[in-house]
């Protein structure tokens, strides 16, 4: 068995993560997953949140959006639609991003188009947050 995982993490823009990691937990979009070395194959979607993934004892995390994960032979491979660590988040620009979609949820019914849409960056934006305070 591996002693580690290769983490390949990319989004539409560019390769975001390249490298030896020894576990990583995802957010899953029916629940968190842990992984680590001899994983079994798997392929699953993934929802807006947090992506942790620890190197020699220290915790990196990255926020990121919506997409698949695949495992195998120890490697994963992650497809997002975006995906920003901890020290490349702007966190005032996040803090405006949650005031807007709040303000916009007040005014939105669940049934209006946009409500779903609103959501959604309100959840970016709280993951952002949180992510950027693990810097």
């Amino acid at each position: 068995m591996a002693q580690k995982l290769t983490l390949e993490m990319v989004t539409p823009y560019k390769k975001v993560l390249s490298q030896e990691v020894d576990e990583i937990t995802a957010p899953g979009s029916i629940g968190e997953l842990g992984l680590l070395p001899g994983h079994t194959p798997l392929l699953t979607t993934l929802k807006i949140g947090e992506l942790d993934y620890k190197l020699d004892g220290k915790l990196f995390s990255v926020a990121v959006n919506w997409g698949y994960l695949e495992v195998g032979d120890d490697k994963v491979t992650i497809l997002v639609d975006t995906a920003e660590k901890a020290d490349e988040i702007d966190l005032e620009r996040a803090k405006a991003a949650l005031g807007r979609a709040e303000e916009a949820l007040k005014t939105l019914s669940q049934e209006d188009v946009k409500f779903t849409v609103m959501e959604a960056a309100l959840q970016r934006a709280l993951v952002r947050i949180q992510v950027a305070g693990h810097k």
